[in-house]
């Protein structure tokens, strides 16, 4: 069996990979470790567990908290919520650890297990080995290095009690308002949900702010989420801008930890380009802790060139929000994030945000009176291409000499003028080729040459 946790949590295909009967596992495991049932005298836990609007959330989130409370944990249930208000209430309510299910951007069969720890964290590497290896002590105890003392089971007043938390809504709604630098009156939205978990959050407090929202992709049906629309079909989003003649488009994924946009052209504005608008925006108003901006080895040079320009450090790090917000918690930054829209604003979040980010890009738009467009050109996307390449072995993907091979004569034809990128996913059965080259064409040959490559020496 390999590692349980990948880049984002625990995910895969509802009841194949991710069965209800893991789902409980883990929580008791999680339970122990994050909540430390069991340590001290008197302490009552508590979680607060939310669900994406997936169908195989209903089942999981019924996994989830039957496991918590049979290990004494007391679970608030804050229903169809967004990853980023989890982790806000989770902190919010002095939660001993908080549970997302959702496999965010992923098409609707699969499904995932997020766990946060007090205030809102997201788990190190070190806490999720923890709960995993707590988790296969119990579920296979006859392979286990270790037999520990078995867990004690609480019983009559001691297990967990459950409740629905219906405040948290309004609690999260009211906290994204409360952080608004300016209001955002005057400003036509459209916003594309994903029929996902801000489903209702995400007008919500855009309307609150002031906006005139539009909104698609807005009714879940269980089986919709991500189908079309969200973050990675922005297509719909683009042409609802122009039609509605909006200033800008704000695209949701899944469980709306990330946030693309559009500008009123409809012309796709991505992470990278987010984070340098806001980067500029809060060295401005002083909140630019270090003068940097965090990435990773991901980010495009178009926006290294840029933050160059203006005097702004670019710290990089993994691909994976945990790992930028790892180093922002290290070195004390303000802003950091990822160009598929994850953007961390750590003076208000624990985790990435999309409605949050998508309010702060529109509160800057508002402030300043220029277009999205004008506020994007800050940097020059260069030519990026991206293939995902499926059915190969992923755990080779650093040691393969055939493949390392390839990659040399591969950096060896951009030159200066290019880059070239390969990883194993950590949230997906794929390994991910990324060329950047000044020619899009050029791009797109090498990163064709790199996915042929890859299937040989892997598949």
């Amino acid at each position: 069996m390999g590692r349980l946790f990948g880049t984002d949590g625990v995910r895969g295909v509802a009841n194949a990979d991710l069965t209800a009967e893991l789902a409980l596992g883990l929580s008791v495991a999680a339970a122990h470790v994050l909540a430390e049932v069991g340590t001290f005298e008197g302490h009552r836990p508590t979680a607060v567990v939310g669900r994406d609007p997936r169908a195989s959330g209903e089942f999981l989130e019924a996994a989830v908290v039957a496991g918590l409370a049979s290990a004494g944990v007391d679970v608030l249930r804050v229903g169809v919520l967004p990853t980023p208000a989890v982790a806000y209430l989770t902190g919010a309510l002095g939660a001993d650890l908080g549970v997302m299910l959702s496999a965010s951007h992923n098409a609707m069969p699969d499904n995932g297990i997020k766990f946060f720890a007090r205030g809102g964290h997201k788990l190190a590497d070190e806490l999720e080995d923890r709960i995993e290896a707590a988790y296969l002590e119990t579920a296979f105890p006859e392979s286990a290095a270790h037999r520990g003392t078995p867990w004690e089971r609480p019983t009559g007043a001691g297990v967990g009690r459950v409740r629905v938390y219906d405040e948290g809504f309004d609690q999260y709604v009211a906290h994204l308002i409360g952080v608004l630098p300016n209001r955002l009156d005057g400003l036509k939205v459209v916003l594309d949900e994903a029929h996902g978990a801000a489903a209702r959050v995400s007008p919500e407090a855009f309307a609150r702010a002031g906006a005139e929202v539009i909104t698609i992709g807005a009714e879940p049906d269980g089986l919709n989420i991500n189908d079309g629309c969200g973050s990675t079909h922005l297509d719909l989003l683009m042409a609802a801008v122009v039609e509605h003649g909006a200033d800008l488009g704000i695209a949701h994924d899944g469980d709306a930890d990330r946030c693309l946009a559009v500008d009123a052209a409809g012309n796709e504005v991505d992470g990278d380009q987010i984070l340098a608008v806001l980067a500029l925006a809060m060295r401005e108003a002083g909140t630019l802790r270090g003068n940097a901006v965090v990435g990773t080895v991901m980010s495009n040079l178009g926006f290294k060139i840029a933050m160059e320009r203006e005097g702004i450090h670019l710290v990089e790090t993994a691909v994976g929000d945990r790992y930028v917000l790892e180093s922002m918690k290290e070195h004390g930054y303000a802003l950091g994030g990822e160009q598929s829209g994850h953007v961390i604003v750590l003076d208000h979040a624990t985790t990435g945000d999309g409605t949050l980010t998508g309010l702060m890009l529109a509160a800057r738009v508002a402030a300043t009176g220029r277009t999205l467009a004008d506020l994007a050109g800050v940097m020059e996307r260069l030519p990026q291409v991206l293939v995902n390449v499926p059915d190969v072995d992923r755990s080779r993907v650093n040691t393969s000499a055939e493949l390392a091979a390839a990659v040399a004569e591969s950096e060896r034809d951009l030159g200066a003028t290019g880059r070239v990128l390969l990883r194993p996913s950590g949230t997906e059965p794929v390994v991910r080729v990324m060329v950047e080259a000044a020619d899009i064409e050029q791009a797109r040959a090498v990163a064709g040459r790199l996915a042929d490559a890859v299937k040989s020496a892997l598949g």
